[in-house]
């Protein structure tokens, strides 16, 4: 086995590690009230309390590579997020996303999973393993130019 291989498989062992600790944080912050979905709603939580978001997710599907409103309101919030240090991640299985924020539907209205913003429970000091270990990954992101990392939740 060359380096390269050796060390393609350690990436991918770490992206599945990544997914499911980011799993685990989105379980975690759920019944907690720590989960705001939807784009505009994202954006008006920002902008009302920047200090209290810990993670945001920004996802799409195939068919939303093609949505230039949304790839515009993806760059600034991913420019937000970034001017004000908040871990921002790529999710690439909306489907799965859906599966796990299911208990966050409003009225039986679908939900838009483009944007989840995730902050600290009652603006205190959130100790989580899982969101230190998705955290950190971002930094260490940020640290190869690769502002906005992606990331695939694992499939149940």
């Amino acid at each position: 086995m060359t380096f390269e291989e050796l060390s393609g498989d350690h990436a991918a062992e770490r992206m599945d590690s990544v997914g499911k600790a980011l799993e685990e944080v989105l379980y975690s912050a759920l019944p907690q009230g720590c989960i705001t979905v939807g784009v505009y709603e994202a954006a008006k939580s920002l902008n009302v309390d920047p200090d209290n978001a810990v993670l945001c997710l920004l996802a799409t599907d195939e068919e939303d590579v093609k949505d230039v409103a949304l790839q515009i309101h993806f760059t600034l919030i991913q420019a937000f997020c970034c001017e004000n240090d908040i871990s921002i991640l790529r999710v690439n299985n909306m489907a799965r996303l859906a599966e796990i924020l299911a208990g966050v539907k409003q009225g039986g209205e679908p939900m838009d999973l483009h944007c989840v913003l995730i902050t600290n429970p009652n603006s205190s000091t959130w100790k989580d393993p899982a969101l230190s270990k998705v955290n950190g990954f971002c930094r260490e992101s940020r640290c190869m130019d690769q502002w906005v990392p992606v990331i695939n939740l694992p499939e149940r």
